[in-house]
């Protein structure tokens, strides 16, 4: 069996594996390895190759391993190795002076050595791999004999300890020197410039490198040099220009102020990238001369001006300006540039382009984004036939020419945050191959009629377009749009023709809502702005929708029976509408899995639900009455319920087995008829549960305060001797604008950060956050309760045990169905006595529950830690 290991320089092998079957015998008696090989010169072969197995067997490691816990590997294991290639030792210790003279590949990543313990190098070694070897501070000592003459490849990446790098003279063979990262190289010795086999010299991120060897005239076949991130370094050396074989020079990040004069006989020359040199303000002239540059990037450069000889590199593909902030003039030879592709302008200070520009066939991509100085394109721009992105963001143009249309290719046009532009032409109907069109944040007023042609357009985004006021009725011709944004526009009402968007997948169309939510960021919008809309039967044609977010439409009357067509829905926002009932047909959007209906004030009854929702909303709904048997959500993980008043209760939640948050605060009326339903099963996977209540189990060991100095948010934090290892604000979502007392649960499991960081002996407390983002939020109570492995594992019926073999889940739903809820009587002599409940105008005063799932150790499993908190009614 043969095996080769090549290394990506071209000649390198390395016999990992090279023996024949005969070679050994096994006993049909015997299986054990050492007891049965038979010992001979063959066998040395086959251990040269199974490096592995050698270096774990006891008898091969130093006599100190065992004692100091250290694997020490022992040079004279390897004597008997006449035939060992490569030999893989990374992060272990040798010891001693001498390796198989044969040896081509050595990897020692993570050496934790200063100096190299070899007394000589193997003859025939070709790769040394030293990678990561943060203590090494020297290879090898001026001594000639000790240089491994044989050697291709040396790596010395991230070893941060290197100071310097010894005399590679000796060293005829080299190919490739890696040290990126080597943060304390200073010095590069001047032999380096004489290695006339050198092809790729890296020096990536050596901040602390200042100068190159200044004759690098030996240096006749490398073809790679990157100094990327050397910051220190102020100057190239003068004679780059005789590095014939020179393709990829990478300079970006340094400190040059110029290059050297000699760059232009670099005529081999593909990629040069200079990006984020601040001190370079020009290039010589002479860069025209470098006739195979395909790449030349400057990117966030000190660039105040482009010579004219630009346009003599004829093999440009890419050029990068972006960001040059001193660039304000584009010379008129870029339009000799016959082979560029891409073209960056984007955040230079450029007031126009040049009408040359029509004359880059090639070019495919153009972008001039945050070029705040530009106005407008030139008419030329209708020769760029072969452009298929064209990128206009930030900028202040107030028209499109008319020769747009003529782009005939253009797949993607950005023209997001185009204050000054406010119409388009009807010519862009003819971008036949047009698949993106983005024109968020803009000032857009109306859409062409000759949008509709735009029969490949996939996605259309006019989110915040906030002087848009309607679409044309052609929009209902895009047959390939799938996704549409258009939220926090003016649009008012949707064109019959908006179901014949057969292939639409998104629609995004949400408008600033009256209310601030916790789901809502935007600010209100003008009441005037909000006219009812009624959704017609022909919207539910959108059969291949996964997503619809139509909040805050004002969508009033009665949702379609045939609302169950748009069976491919996954997520369905209608919040802040007027519409009173769902259809009894959302039962078949049998895929549903986000169902979100927050401040529908006018809904009065939730229909049966289908079985695949994850998450539902509903808060604020406070006309809500009547709500189906739920018990078919098995998978349902949130519910939200927070100010639902008027429900009564909610049918089949104690079978909710997926349920993790549950938010009940504010609904009094049912509060008793949920204590019921909190079912061990429910209660052993919630991770947060809000309601009315206040009171806390007994057997939680708690702390009550009856006053506080200040408002607070509740926050968890460990502590060891005082000082604070960890602390993490609790989840208190679903706290009602009431002056009703409340329990709030929160649960966190043993994977969670707070479980994992504690530890015996330490302290687990909460406390007030500085600054408080509620200010009307004060802490009453808390407890905390530790769940130990076994404590909340059973899952038979408990009814017959006595409490202290209950599990934690049944005593918890004991305590929910037993104790006596003050605030629901308070609500039913309110109701008596023909009063509404306070659900607006005063501010809470609530009891949180916080329970936490901890995992310690190999005991402890959870903990339960519940808190009580109070809201000043006056803030």
């Amino acid at each position: 069996m043969k095996a080769l290991l090549i290394l990506g320089t071209r000649c390198i092998q390395g016999i990992v594996l090279d023996f024949e079957e005969d070679r050994f015998y096994r006993s049909k008696a015997e299986s054990g390895f050492s007891t049965n090989l038979q010992w001979r010169s063959s066998l040395r072969n086959v251990l040269g190759g199974i490096i592995e197995q050698c270096l774990c067997l006891k008898n091969y490691l130093h006599p100190q391993a065992e004692e100091n816990k250290e694997v020490i590997l022992h040079t004279k294991s390897f004597e008997p190795m006449v035939n060992l290639r490569q030999l893989q030792i990374n992060n272990r210790r040798l010891e001693g002076k001498f390796l198989p003279a044969e040896l081509k590949w050595l990897q020692w990543q993570g050496c934790p050595l200063k100096h190299m313990p070899l007394k000589s190098w193997p003859r025939e070694l070709a790769v040394l791999d030293l990678k990561n070897s943060k203590k090494i501070e020297t290879l090898w000592g001026w001594n000639d004999y000790k240089v491994p003459r044989n050697l291709m490849v040396l790596n010395l990446s991230y070893c941060i300890e290197l100071t310097a790098i010894p005399d590679l003279s000796g060293c005829r063979r080299l190919e490739k020197i890696d040290l990126e990262n080597c943060i304390n190289l200073t010095n590069i010795h001047d032999s380096i410039g004489s290695l006339s086999t050198l092809r790729s010299l890296k020096l990536t991120r050596c901040s602390s490198l200042i100068n190159l060897p200044i004759d690098v005239s030996g240096l006749k076949q490398l073809e790679s040099l990157f100094l990327s991130g050397c910051t220190k370094l102020k100057s190239l050396p003068e004679n780059i220009g005789i590095l014939k074989s020179l393709k990829a020079l990478h300079a970006d990040g340094t400190a040059i102020t110029e290059l050297p004069r000699s760059i232009f006989r670099l005529t081999k020359l593909e990629r040069l990238v200079l990006e984020g040199c601040k001190h370079l303000r020009r290039l010589p002239s002479s860069i025209g001369h470098l006739c195979s540059l395909k790449e030349l990037s400057l990117y966030q450069s000190g660039l105040e001006e482009l010579p004219d000889s630009i346009g003599s590199l004829n093999n440009l593909e890419r050029l990068n300006l972006m960001w040059c902030e001193s660039l304000t003039v584009i010379p008129d030879s870029i339009g000799s540039l016959i082979s560029l592709t891409q073209l960056f302008f984007n955040s230079t200070k450029i007031k126009e382009l040049p009408s040359t520009i029509g004359s880059l066939y090639y070019l495919r991509e153009l972008s001039v984004g945050n070029c705040k100085f530009l106005s407008k394109l030139p008419n030329s721009i209708k020769t760029l036939a072969s452009v298929v992105e064209l990128q206009l963001d930030g900028t202040t143009i107030t028209d499109l020419p008319d020769e747009i249309g003529e782009m005939k290719l253009l797949r993607k046009l950005e023209m997001m945050n185009c204050k000054n532009l406010e119409y388009l032409p009807e010519s862009i109907g003819h971008l036949a191959f047009l698949t993106t069109l983005n024109m968020f944040n803009g000032n857009i007023r109306e859409l062409p009629e000759s949008i509709g042609w735009l029969e490949n357009l996939v996605t259309l985004r006019l989110n915040k377009c906030k002087m848009l006021s309607k679409l044309p009725a052609s929009i209902g011709n895009l047959k390939s749009l799938y996704h549409f944004f258009m939220e926090e526009t003016c649009v008012a009402s949707l064109p019959e023709s908006f179901g014949r968007l057969s292939s639409l997948r998104t629609l995004r169309i949400a408008k600033r809502p009256n209310l601030n939510t916790n789901e809502n960021s935007f600010l209100a919008e003008p009441e005037e702005n909000h006219n009812s809309f009624v959704l017609t039967p022909s919207f539910c044609n959108l059969t291949l929708l996964t997503e619809l977010d139509a909040r805050s439409w004002r969508i009033s009357g009665k949702i379609p029976d045939e609302f169950e067509k748009l069976s491919q829905l996954e997520t369905l926002k209608l919040g802040m509408n007027d519409f009173q009932k769902l259809p009894s047909s959302l039962k078949g959007l049998s895929i549903l899995k986000v169902l979100s209906l927050p401040n529908c004030t006018q809904l009065i009854s939730l229909p049966s639900l289908p079985s695949s929702l994850i998450e539902l909303n509903v808060e604020n709904c406070y006309a809500l009455e009547t709500i189906h048997d739920m018990s078919n959500l098995e998978s349902l993980k949130e519910l939200k319920l927070t100010n639902c008043v008027k429900v009564r209760d909610i049918p089949g939640l104690e079978g909710l087995k997926s349920l993790r948050r549950l938010y009940l605060s504010g609904c009094v009326a049912c509060s008793s008829q949920i204590r019921k339903r909190l079912s061990k099963v429910v209660l052993k996977n919630l991770q947060n549960l809000s309601m009315p209540g206040g009171k806390l189990p007994e057997w939680f060991s708690g702390q009550t305060r009856e006053h506080m100095p200040g408002v607070l948010d509740v926050q968890a934090n460990v502590l060891k001797q005082g000082k604070t290892l960890f602390s993490t604000v609790l989840n208190i979502c679903g706290v009602p604008r009431t002056d009703e007392e409340h329990i709030h649960l929160c649960r966190f499991h043993d994977y969670h950060q707070l479980i994992a960081i504690l530890k015996d002996g330490d302290t687990f407390c909460v406390s007030k956050r500085n600054p408080p983002f509620d200010k009307g939020l004060e802490l009453k109570q808390c407890g905390v309760h530790l769940i130990f492995e076994g404590d909340d594992d059973y899952d038979g019926g408990e009814e017959s045990l006595d409490k202290d073999l209950q599990s934690v889940s049944e005593k918890l739903a004991n305590f929910f169905k037993t104790y006596e809820d003050e605030s629901v009587r308070n609500q039913n002599e309110l109701e008596m006595m023909g009063q509404e409940p306070r659900s607006f105008l005063v501010t809470l005063r609530s009891n949180f529950i916080f329970l936490f799932l901890i995992g310690l150790f190999f005991s402890l499993c959870y903990i339960y830690v519940l808190v009580l908190l109070r809201r000043d009614r006056y803030i």
